[in-house]
């Protein structure tokens, strides 16, 4: 894959030098990376955009297409160029140079609340492909308030194609969803579920049947089928597993 067509993918949020006294404070932070990536089945990585490449790379082995850890840390961005389809290569670098752009039109102070999330492929050595979720948030800003590093974390989508591009802000119900073909970002709220369907969604998240939350919170199952139609059309999903991920990835549960 010739890297030079994505070249945005390289340079878009390419920082200069990190002074040395801004660096004491960020030592030793791998170790908690490191502990993190320990208690999830996800896939982890760094990626420092002074260098641009990548610090740390987990050996959860989801996102590795095959290559250890090791390797895919030693291929830095060369490991998209090689296992992203070109289709996909194309979409990261719309969400690429959108979402830097709207990053640089945030207030300073309140860079690190946000984070983005987004659905590509990725193509294992044996030539499967693999759809996976992809959220990142910033770890480390610079002096000049851009990011230096951010922390990517990959698990499998639940949606059946890519893209999927949205931003979240810590504590807000806002969100900015992408319009790829266009490049514009659209505001709107989190859909938002009463005290009763969050009841019935967590209850779901415990493994409990419909019959049970039914004894549970004294109704008929009839009522909570009803309830679970209830929570489908708000999140626009078409079952449980794949509300349960939606309320976890947008934090509404």
């Amino acid at each position: 894959m010739d890297n030079k067509d994505f070249s945005s993918l390289l340079t878009k949020n390419k920082i200069g030098p990190i002074y040395d006294n801004e660096r004491p404070q960020k030592d030793n932070y791998l170790e908690v990376v490191k502990s993190f990536a320990r208690l999830t089945y996800e896939s982890i990585y760094i990626i420092n955009y002074e260098k641009m490449g990548f610090e740390y790379v987990s050996d959860n082995p989801l996102f590795l297409c095959g290559y250890t850890a090791e390797e895919v840390l030693a291929m830095g961005y060369e490991f998209y160029f090689k296992n992203v389809p070109e289709s996909d290569l194309q979409l990261l670098t719309v969400i690429n140079n959108a979402g830097f752009d709207f990053y640089d039109k945030l207030p300073a102070e309140d860079r690190m609340m946000y984070s983005i999330t987004y659905d590509f492929n990725l193509t294992n050595k044996d030539g499967r492909q693999l759809l996976i979720n992809h959220k990142l948030t910033p770890l480390f800003l610079n002096a000049e308030k851009k990011i230096w590093k951010a922390m990517c974390i990959v698990s499998i989508s639940h949606q059946k194609k890519a893209g999927n591009v949205y931003i979240y802000k810590q504590g807000s119900a806002d969100r900015w969803e992408l319009d790829t073909i266009h490049a514009i970002w659209r505001k709107s709220l989190k859909p938002q579920l009463t005290k009763r369907e969050l009841e019935i969604l967590r209850l779901h998240a415990r493994r409990f049947s419909i019959n049970e939350i039914a004894e549970m919170i004294f109704v008929a199952p009839d009522t909570v089928k009803y309830y679970r139609r209830r929570i489908f059309d708000k999140l626009k999903v078409s079952n449980m597993a794949e509300a349960l991920f939606y309320a976890i990835e947008s934090k509404i549960i």
